[in-house]
């Protein structure tokens, strides 16, 4: 067992939810916060059983995680 920081979205149509810490794009989705969190548990296996341990950044794992807004000149 291994924890994860897991960010989910809610977008109109539905929940988006990706883990921090893992080197490539893992990524679940659902129409309830459950299913996108169980969706990506499940990517998260499948990933790790393809590619490896190694795709886990061991170096400097986050710690904690922000989620800011922050106003961009385009």
């Amino acid at each position: 067992m291994k924890q994860f920081k897991i960010l989910i979205e809610k977008h109109s149509d539905g929940y988006v939810a990706y883990p921090l810490g893992i080197k490539g794009a893992v990524v679940g989705e659902g129409d309830t916060y459950e299913e996108a969190l169980t969706d990506v548990k499940s990517a998260i296996r499948c990933y790790i059983q393809v590619f490896g341990k190694e795709t886990m950044e061991n170096e400097s794992p986050a710690i904690e995680s922000f989620l800011v807004e922050a106003e961009v000149a385009i």
